[in-house]
């Protein structure tokens, strides 16, 4: 079924890039993903595009997508030309949570990480994820107390670098990350 078939707006749509302008002459854009990995880009029919000025995204299908050096292009049904693509430069590309691809059993998307309690090895509570971050070498967690306002957050945070020499167990069911981290990091 198309997005704009659809009733109703999904209430699990997560932000996964935007739109950096048009891609040749039929109505092709590009898409500056947020993540490294464009696999709910590449994979998901339905997508929602959200416009600066608009309240509601507007459900789009999309037709066919292929990755372009670190982005996507994309051939929506909905846009016929390069004039109609320019008009969608600025908008945010969402998609349903639930029709990401499923990912090997050791793997992780960042925001499935977002808001579960870190602890260490000796049971003690290091905060929760507020937030996670790629140095280039490998992801980062940014654990702080939930107390924390976001604007002090860089002040108040440990960065836990997201490898398995630190990262022990990733236990999404019970909301738990176990890290070989001290408090005094």
């Amino acid at each position: 079924m198309a997005a704009s078939d659809q009733q109703g707006l999904p209430s699990d749509l997560v932000d996964v890039g935007y739109i950096s302008g048009a891609f040749g002459l039929q109505g092709w854009v590009k898409i500056h993903p947020y993540s490294s990995t464009a696999g709910a880009l590449l994979g998901v029919k339905d997508w929602w595009l959200a416009m600066p000025a608009a309240t509601d995204p507007m459900p789009m299908q999309r037709m066919s997508s292929k990755m372009q050096g670190d982005g996507v292009v994309a051939r929506l049904a909905e846009v016929v030309d390069r004039n109609a693509a320019e008009l969608l430069k600025g908008a945010v590309v969402k998609v349903s949570r639930r029709d990401f691809p499923a990912l090997p059993a050791d793997e992780f998307y960042w925001l499935d990480l977002i808001g579960l309690v870190v602890l260490n090895l000796q049971g003690d509570r290091l905060g929760t994820v507020r937030g996670l971050m790629d140095n280039g070498a490998h992801p980062i967690l940014r654990v702080a107390d939930e107390s924390v306002a976001e604007q002090d957050l860089s002040r108040h945070e440990k960065l836990i670098p997201f490898v398995e020499h630190f990262v022990k167990v990733v236990d999404q069911a019970a909301g738990v990350i176990t890290v070989d981290w001290g408090l005094d990091f």
